[in-house]
């Protein structure tokens, strides 16, 4: 086969995605706080672009304007309730008293800390006070010890004794359960820092834990000699104990806040749509620019750089409108499939698709899914991802289909009226359903009540 190079003509078609498109399919996907940082960035990077002025900020400008009030601050201050004045003979001496350093203090301690302290309280400076200070410090954020005690031992070069004597106080501080090796343990010693001392709980906590887990009472019971009402008495005191007693010590968690994209308010018999702008500031374009542009007394390159960043804030401008509109549209036709829903609650919520949606706001499919994705509502009934509208369903006797969040509504509603020393298995949650006309199968509602977090009929079952 003979190869060379050759140059041909060929006529293609091929769909070239511009940077402004790209940008405006970005946009449309971006949720309201990633949106705010977006246009923020913009900001920054465009001179163009400017946030429309706010009608406050000139009743800001007339107040300034005024003639300032006058005060006598030595008067104001006369009672030395603040402390940046103090008069003579005043009474801060006195107040002082009821402040201390707690009162500034912002910053929660470590659970390192919080041991640290009771420690040194019950020791004295020396050897011992040093080995408990390392053992604390092999402690991990849930409490456990994370080294043998063989280790430490040989890590600090004392007898075994010595640091079994030292861990035994720091087991004996707040919270209870510290300084524990495994799970086991930390257990018996919660149960013996709260005086219990009965040996039923102490054999389930080292020999039964496992079935514990899997609601065996029955074979627990069995194994121990005892009643199945004495094993359930032990389980439920059992399952109030902290597996994890470090844990509320140290940084709060961070609170993950959500902004909804839209809020749905009824009013009267109807509901209004109100797109969230309070994260996505109008944005306008700068006069002084514009009037360089006009005048055209800017240089060539200038006015080059100028008319580019101008297409690039009218492109943003109108991405972030075409936005707005897409997202309003979308909740319209949403307010009309699942107008049962917003009227009656989650059992009425009628399975969707995207489809169903793209069709009758007038756009493709992949766009009503890039405009729901990471985004929420706010309703009467809640506060709702988009993609909560979007249920699949099930098949039903009538011919059409129920959703998958009426189902678990109605299956979180049977468990709820079981009665606990005969609850419901899968099977007889199926047969209900069933009963109702829903065609549904075992394994789908063990699917359902397992992301409900619902636990078996195994381990809901109380006996009397």
């Amino acid at each position: 086969m003979q190869m060379a190079f050759r140059l041909n003509i060929e006529q293609t078609q091929k769909l070239i995605m511009t940077p402004e498109l790209r940008q405006a399919i970005m946009i449309l996907q971006l949720s309201a706080l990633e949106l705010s940082e977006y246009i923020d960035q913009e900001l920054l990077e465009n001179p163009l672009l400017e946030m429309e002025a706010d009608s406050s900020a000139e009743k800001v400008d007339d107040m300034e304007e005024e003639e300032p009030y006058d005060i006598d601050w030595q008067e104001y201050f006369a009672d030395s309730s603040d402390l940046g004045y103090t008069g003579r003979g005043s009474g801060f001496s006195r107040q002082s008293s009821q402040y201390s350093f707690e009162h500034y203090y912002t910053r929660e301690l470590t659970l390192y800390e919080h041991l640290l302290g009771q420690f040194h309280l019950q020791t004295e400076e020396g050897p011992q006070r040093r080995l408990g200070e390392f053992i604390l410090g092999n402690l991990d954020e849930h409490g456990y010890l994370t080294c043998s005690i063989v280790e430490i031992a040989r890590l600090q070069q004392v007898p075994v004794e010595e640091v079994v004597a030292v861990l035994e106080i720091i087991r004996s501080l707040d919270p209870p359960g510290i300084g524990a090796e495994d799970l086991e343990e930390c257990l018996l010693l919660q149960a013996r820092a709260l005086g219990v001392g009965d040996r039923l709980v102490e054999k389930i906590i080292k020999f039964h834990l496992p079935d514990l887990a899997r609601g065996r009472l029955s074979r627990v019971a069995a194994e121990l000699g005892v009643t199945v009402q004495e094993v359930q008495a032990a389980a439920d005191f059992i399952r109030t104990l902290d597996p994890k007693p470090g844990r509320k010590y140290g940084l709060a968690p961070e609170g993950n806040y959500i902004i909804p994209d839209v809020a749905v308010e009824k009013v009267g018999d109807d509901y209004v749509i109100v797109v969230s702008d309070a994260t996505s500031p109008r944005l306008t374009i700068n006069n002084h620019y514009r009037q360089i542009l006009r005048n055209r007394v800017a240089e060539d390159k200038a006015r080059s750089y100028i008319e580019s960043k101008l297409n690039s804030a009218r492109w943003l401008i109108k991405s972030i409108e075409q936005r707005r509109m897409t997202v309003y549209k979308i909740v319209e036709a949403l307010l009309e499939f699942q107008r049962d829903f917003f009227d009656r609650g989650v059992g009425f919520l009628r399975p969707l698709t995207l489809r169903e949606v793209a069709d009758a706001v007038g756009v493709h499919e992949s766009t009503v899914s890039r405009a729901t994705s990471n985004k929420y509502m706010q309703t009467p009934r809640g506060l709702f991802p988009f993609r909560f509208f979007f249920a699949s369903g099930v098949e039903n006797a009538r011919g059409s289909t129920t959703s998958s969040e009426s189902i678990k509504e109605m299956l979180r509603e049977f468990i709820e009226d079981e009665e606990t020393d005969k609850p419901y298995s899968d099977q007889k949650l199926t047969d209900i359903l069933r009963g109702r006309g829903i065609m549904i199968s075992r394994r789908t509602v063990a699917k359902y009540r397992q992301d409900m977090g619902i636990l078996p009929s195994t381990c809901r079952r109380r006996y009397k």
